[in-house]
């Protein structure tokens, strides 16, 4: 595989840009503000949800249709014959179909229709978003991918600076959904042309091996996560219940239960899945499903604070424009998360991924701890700055290290397996952290805010623990030669 061109760099990531201001308005800012707008919500009218339960719910149930579609978008793009390419006929098919749903979103009346057109917006998306994990393997020799996904990880982590410039958070508050809905739009439609002059062949062949019990895998795949996340998110209700007015005992057993919950459903499911997933080449791929366990670890936490960082500014610092303050928040971030971005890639080619991905985790950790003492905008601020600079050590390194982990031939299907830590991060973060969220606030109103925060600290901490299982292919060549 020859070296690539600098402008190469560019028109093989560009369309993450267009994902992430996607994913950067709707998930911390748009989706909050309309489930707000619905809640309380009735659940087939008898169960009625707070919303961070509502919002829990409705991030959980698209990721796991993200779970499910984004591998197997993966694998049939492994095996395209496309004179177009394997990767762009589903870039360009995603990106139509996101068009078309984000519309639905906008025409949603109640939560039934939000939590429908959602969960279509998701299955579009993914279709896209499998395919295009695969350009850099397919592409970017090995000596070059360090710094492809610097330039990957700037793209994805750009949005959070453009969002205040575009006015999303502005539009929200407003009420302005439309118009927030239409830069979502442009974004992606824009990004996905930029990326058609991409010099990507037809694939020589088909794979050898049949699709049905690859695509088999899949399905299995995703309902063992979903089971398994399931059973771990009934021991906090479980606590609740047997320990139900027994004051401060009550609480710190459900808040120890909440930690032991969402670090176990990401442990045990992503083994579980990833076994089912790969097959049986699974025991030789131990470092691949560590890293997807300390991917997830990491992005539950991150994901999940920045999820429920709107209601955070509203109910517990009371700020008249929280959706223009996450978005300004997210944007300050996001400085810190470009600049610490710039130099990772260089560095983890240099230096290798696991200690860089470790200090990620450490540093995160310590902005997470830090929102505790956060009293204003101003603590919040510090807070997020720590956490954008561990983020965006993390973004690149981690990327840089996966791609290196993955099986060359079946590049797309594994990458595609690895999102059990990008979907899955909502699943386990909102679907168990919501509930808590809301457990806690019953206790005292804004206090469940805390008591998530905490544990998804924890949870950054567990991921730069869980980098000791992984062994990079530089230290697998130096064993053998030893």
């Amino acid at each position: 595989m020859r070296g690539i061109r600098t402008p190469d760099f560019l028109t093989i990531n560009i369309y993450w840009l267009g994902l992430n201001v996607a994913s950067g308005s709707l998930t911390p800012i748009i989706l909050p503000f309309l489930v707000e707008r619905f809640a309380p919500v009735q659940l087939i009218g008898l169960i009625s949800m707070d919303k961070n339960t509502a919002y829990g719910l409705l991030r959980s149930a698209g990721l796991i249709v993200a779970i499910l579609v984004q591998p197997l978008a993966g694998l049939m793009s492994d095996r395209s014959t496309s004179r177009w390419g394997r990767r762009r006929p589903f870039i360009i098919t995603g990106t139509m179909l996101d068009l078309v749903f984000l519309f639905l979103i906008g025409l949603s009346g109640n939560y039934g229709m939000l939590f429908l057109a959602l969960l279509l917006l998701q299955f579009s998306s993914n279709i896209a978003h499998g395919a295009l994990q695969g350009l850099i393997p397919d592409l970017v020799p090995e000596e070059q991918r360090g710094r492809a996904s610097g330039v990957k990880s700037i793209m994805e982590l750009l949005p959070t600076i453009l969002l205040p410039l575009l006015g999303i958070g502005i539009l929200v508050d407003r009420g302005l959904i439309w118009l927030a809905l239409a830069v979502v739009m442009a974004s992606l439609f824009l990004t996905m042309l930029l990326t058609l002059p991409v010099k990507e062949g037809p694939w020589p062949g088909r794979g050898d091996r049949p699709l049905r019990p690859l695509v088999g895998r899949v399905v299995l795949l995703t309902l063992v996560f979903v089971v398994a996340t399931t059973l771990f998110g009934g021991l906090v209700g479980m606590a609740g219940t047997l320990l139900r007015g027994r004051g401060v005992v009550q609480l710190v057993a459900v808040g120890v239960t909440g930690l032991v919950a969402i670090a176990g459903a990401i442990i045990v499911g992503v083994w579980l899945s990833a076994r089912v997933g790969i097959g049986g080449g699974s025991q030789e791929q131990t470092s691949f499903v560590w890293w997807v366990t300390n991917r997830l670890l990491f992005l539950a936490a991150v994901g999940s604070i920045q999820g429920f960082a709107l209601y955070f500014l509203r109910d517990v610092l009371r700020l008249p424009n929280p959706a223009q303050a996450t978005a300004y928040l997210l944007a300050v971030v996001g400085v810190f998360l470009l600049a610490s971005a710039f130099g990772s890639g260089f560095l983890a080619d240099r230096f290798g991924r696991k200690r860089l991905l470790a200090l990620a985790g450490v540093i995160a950790a310590g902005g997470t701890f830090l929102l505790f003492l956060s009293t204003d905008m101003n603590g919040v601020l510090v807070s997020g700055c720590l956490i954008g600079i561990g983020t965006g050590l993390f973004w690149t390194t981690n990327w840089a290290l996966g791609t290196e982990l993955v099986p060359k031939a079946e590049a797309g299907r594994y990458l595609g397996i690895s999102n059990l830590a990008g979907a899955g991060a909502g699943v386990v973060g909102a679907g168990i952290g919501g509930p808590l969220a809301d457990f806690f606030n019953t206790y005292r109103p804004g206090f469940g805010y805390l008591v998530v925060f905490a544990i998804y600290g924890v949870c950054l901490l567990l991921s730069s623990m869980t980098l000791f299982k992984v062994q990079e292919p530089r230290e697998t060549t130096l064993a053998v030669a030893r």
